[in-house]
């Protein structure tokens, strides 16, 4: 299957010269839930051997979009052909609650209930909702989740199918 990276020109010089593609534990700008995910991928994806992630886009990425990158960096898009076994998928939207410590509720009432204590789940179990792609839930309080992300371990270089460099657009403050 076919997936996205973003990544610095310097992250991919790295990986040329080292013959793979893999995170670092100098980019974790959350450890705590970076190592969450890691604990994750090592539950559900049968060949991870505990690499710090690298995260992927399941449609392709526009390079021409900001936000991906400060303006003005020295960036690639890596197309990358991986097994589905070997990926990760999650809802983007609700891993940013993750990252934002906060609780993964599927409705108002619950958040509500989870607020006043009563409820019995904890929040690092709510947590693992954002791998449940096909549950029901309130989408105008959690929206519609359509974007998703993967995660995966290292990446080979015979995995890349194509480079594309870029410099990424500065934000245009209106």
């Amino acid at each position: 299957m076919i997936y996205w990276s973003m990544q610095t020109l310097e992250v991919w010089k790295q990986a040329q010269e080292t013959g793979y593609l893999e995170g670092s534990s100098e980019h974790l700008m959350f450890p705590k839930q970076y190592i969450w995910m890691m604990e994750q991928m090592k539950t559900r994806l049968p060949n991870y051997k505990g690499e710090y992630p690298i995260w992927l886009w399941i449609k392709k990425p526009d390079m021409r979009s900001t936000g991906h990158f400060e303006g003005g960096t020295k960036c690639v898009r890596l197309t990358i052909d991986l097994k589905e076994t070997d990926v990760l998928i999650s809802d983007l939207d609700r891993w940013n609650l993750v990252l934002n410590n906060g609780f993964c509720s599927d409705n108002e009432h619950e958040e509500g209930e989870f607020n006043k204590g009563i409820l019995e789940m904890t929040k690092e179990e709510s947590w693992e909702r954002i791998f449940d792609l096909n549950r029901a839930v309130d989408v105008n309080w959690t929206g519609n989740g359509a974007w998703l992300q993967g995660t995966t371990g290292r990446i080979y270089l015979e995995k890349v199918k194509r480079v594309e460099q870029y410099i990424s657009r500065k934000s245009k403050l209106y």
